[in-house]
């Protein structure tokens, strides 16, 4: 029995340390982290850099008010905006309150209450966030929704444009659903959203929280599609473990989060945002965002050789170390057995593997993946030399 509600469904595995891609349980077993808690360890578990800058902040305060200054938030939205497409920063918790954040936004600077989102979509587990997301197992059981949400299907424009009207604030989208199984969006749809957007005063929306911070090759996924959205959510792999949110917005928006208007206890916490410069001073950099290009390409290339020609392989995509191995079966039975030989995987949807392994994994960690990842969907034991 234990005193926690079961709102997960935990695997049998108990978590006793972890350093860069390598997990060992309370048995003393190891495992290769492919799923970096999902997607959040962007580089590997207690990173030096990472750690070093907490270890430091700690000998100098670790909460204060947001009634007063707090340097060091400055420092992280700074960086942010310098690489991104907006100019202010407000400091959450968690992915899910930057969305809601961002739905608060963008109703009140608009005046108007309707946002478009897209089927299989992911945004969280608040009732903004979760109104927003078009699944419907998200929002059974809990009544109704926040009203004010569509749902359109993914890389449809015209049912975008059939979904404007006069009450609409934003269109709001991840330009790859993570979630919802790994789905990417096509760089005509992109193109085109970003006129209807445009074209009817919207505001364009991108939820960076999986898929930011570096882990498809850029700083922001939108930025492979040449895209300059006014308002971007991010999370995850911000502070590689200590909880953040951000929400970033372009300066047109400033002044409708003025003084009373929106707030977080703790958010834009003095360690957090320590852990965060941490993360973003190295990953920010053109050389390590080449690096995870360069390794996504090779990762992507391995499966294709190794199990692509598999009946029930469907496909494999992503970008950068953000792949989905599509099948068409369930692949729910495979994360177990991929536990079993030391591999740590998730799945995006019933049939979906879903990698995100750590930034910094290297060619031979993705190579003992890949191999385990063969042996498990095929049943023969892969000879490596």
């Amino acid at each position: 029995m234990t005193a926690l509600f079961p709102t997960y469904k935990r695997f049998d595995l108990a978590v006793e340390r972890a350093e860069g891609t390598t997990v060992e349980d309370t048995d003393g077993k190891t495992y290769l982290d492919f799923g970096a808690g999902i997607g959040v360890c962007n580089l590997g578990h207690r990173h030096p850099a990472v750690q070093k800058a907490l270890e430091e902040q700690l000998e100098r305060y670790w909460h204060v008010s947001n009634l007063y200054h707090n340097p060091i938030q400055e420092k992280v939205a700074a960086l942010l905006t310098a690489n991104s497409s907006g100019n202010q920063v407000f400091f959450a918790n968690s992915g899910t309150e930057a969305n809601e954040s961002a739905i608060k936004l963008a109703r009140k600077a608009t005046d108007k209450h309707k946002i478009i989102s897209f089927e299989q979509s992911f945004h969280g587990r608040t009732f903004g966030a979760m109104a927003a997301t078009g699944q419907e197992k998200i929002h059974a059981g809990f009544g109704p929704m926040l009203e004010g949400f569509s749902y359109v299907p993914f890389n449809d424009i015209e049912a975008v444009k059939a979904a404007v009207d006069g009450e609409t604030a934003a269109v709001m989208l991840e330009v790859i659903q993570g979630e919802g199984g790994l789905h990417m969006a096509d760089s005509e749809f992109i193109e085109q959203l970003s006129h209807v957007c445009q074209e009817n005063n919207l505001l364009l929306i991108v939820d960076e929280v999986q898929t930011g911070i570096g882990r498809t090759g850029k700083p922001f996924a939108y930025q492979h599609y040449g895209i300059s959205p006014d308002i971007i959510t991010s999370a995850k792999g911000l502070a590689n473990g200590v909880p953040v949110g951000a929400m970033i917005a372009k300066e047109s928006l400033r002044d409708t989060f003025g003084p009373g208007t929106h707030a977080a206890t703790f958010g834009g916490n003095p360690l957090a945002m320590a852990a965060a410069e941490a993360v973003l001073t190295n990953v920010f950099k053109d050389d390590f965002l080449q690096e995870v290009t360069e390794k996504g390409t090779y990762l992507k290339k391995q499966l294709e050789e190794m199990i692509g020609d598999l009946s029930f392989v469907s496909s494999i995509r992503g970008k950068g170390l953000m792949v989905g191995i599509e099948c068409s079966q369930d692949v729910s039975a495979v994360v177990p057995q991929l536990m079993e030989k030391g591999l740590l995987v998730l799945v995006a949807g019933p049939t979906v593997l879903r990698l995100l392994p750590p930034l910094t994994v290297s060619k031979c960690e993705i190579d003992q993946a890949v191999t385990l990842i063969s042996e498990a969907l095929t049943g023969k034991k892969v000879e490596t030399h």
